[in-house]
């Protein structure tokens, strides 16, 4: 896999995706390889590493960002009872872009 998925395949428009949320800034959609039965991946559109290189100058896009996650988890909330919402660092980010995942049910795979 390549080091940013997100920018060279989603955002590209090379990996077609089925569209949560859109908003002028953040993407939010099913996963395209899920490892749970509900599995929603929400990203900013400008290319953020991760949580740790956000800037002062990123606020109102973490903003925007996080209430697209709050609207993807309360329609997963609302439809199955219950969600996670996580987002990886270091080692246990595959892509270095930013994102949040919208999970919900069991694992699919280990």
């Amino acid at each position: 896999m390549s080091e940013d998925f997100y920018c060279e395949e989603v955002l590209s428009g090379r990996t077609p995706v089925r569209k949560v949320i859109e908003t002028e800034n953040v993407l939010a959609y099913h996963h395209t390889r899920p490892f749970y039965p509900v599995h929603i991946v929400a990203i900013p559109k400008k290319h953020i590493s991760s949580l740790l290189t956000l800037e002062a100058s990123d606020n109102e896009l973490l903003l925007e960002l996080l209430e697209v996650v709050k609207q993807a988890a309360s329609q997963v909330t609302s439809e199955h009872g219950a969600c996670r919402v996580i987002t990886n660092l270091g080692q246990y980010q595959d892509s270095k872009h930013l994102h949040w995942h919208v999970i919900h049910g069991e694992p699919l795979r280990r």
